[in-house]
This record gives structure tokens, sequence and C-alpha cells, in this order.
């Protein structure tokens, strides 16, 4: 049951990092000229909709493992609080 636990605050955890790292990505805007991409970040939240830039791609993943990192953790102690 533990194991169990565990596993599930996990994946809660990256489901809800990957839709904060979502609603938090920088905007950013990605132009491409042939075999060269230039990748430009503004200072706010992006805005809309749109495709998503590496850097955003990043963005949400960084934040997506944090979260499974802490899902992870609480589902650790919970389970070790109980004995």
């Amino acid at each position: 049951m533990r194991a169990n636990a565990l596993l599930t605050l996990a994946v809660i955890g990256i489901l809800v990092g990957g839709l904060v790292g979502y609603l938090t990505r920088p905007e950013a805007a990605e132009i491409k000229l042939g075999p060269i991409s230039v990748e430009v970040q503004g200072q706010g939240t992006a805005r809309g909709g749109g495709s998503l830039t590496s850097g955003q791609m990043q963005h949400i993943a960084i934040v997506a493992v944090i979260g499974g990192l802490l899902g992870a953790g609480i589902g650790l102690a919970s389970g070790r609080m109980r004995g």
C-alpha cells in the first residue's frame, strides 16, 4: 500500500507540475530561417495558443519533474508517518 500511495502522489505531482509549468511558461517566439533557429523570450507569461517552443517545453518539463519529486516526497513522508 505504501508503494501505491507513493506512485499515485508522484503521478499527481507530475500532472499538477505540468499544468503549472504550462500556465507559467515564458512568453517566447521562435523564428526559423533555413538551418538557423532563433528563440526570443519575453519577461511575462505566455498568453493564448500557438505552438510551444523548445524553451517553453523545457520549462514545462522542469516544473513537472519538480512536481513529481514533491509528490513522491509527500508520499514517502506519509508512508513513514503511518508506520
